[in-house]
């Protein structure tokens, strides 16, 4: 189920701030550097840190 497009446009990375796109699952960063992988679990984005995963 694809999150709504006006919660997509204000949520960001909480690591580097960058903007968020979905992919599947998750929330991929899309800062340069960052990259990181947050999961959406039933529906609820989890923009933790420590949740996020390093995509390889």
């Amino acid at each position: 189920m694809p999150l709504e497009a006006g919660l997509l446009e204000i949520l960001a990375c909480p690591a580097c701030h960058a903007p968020l796109k979905e992919q599947d699952t998750e929330l991929i960063c899309t800062g340069q550097d960052c990259g990181l992988a947050y999961p959406i679990r039933d529906g609820i984005p989890v923009l933790l840190v420590d949740e996020a995963r390093r995509p390889a």
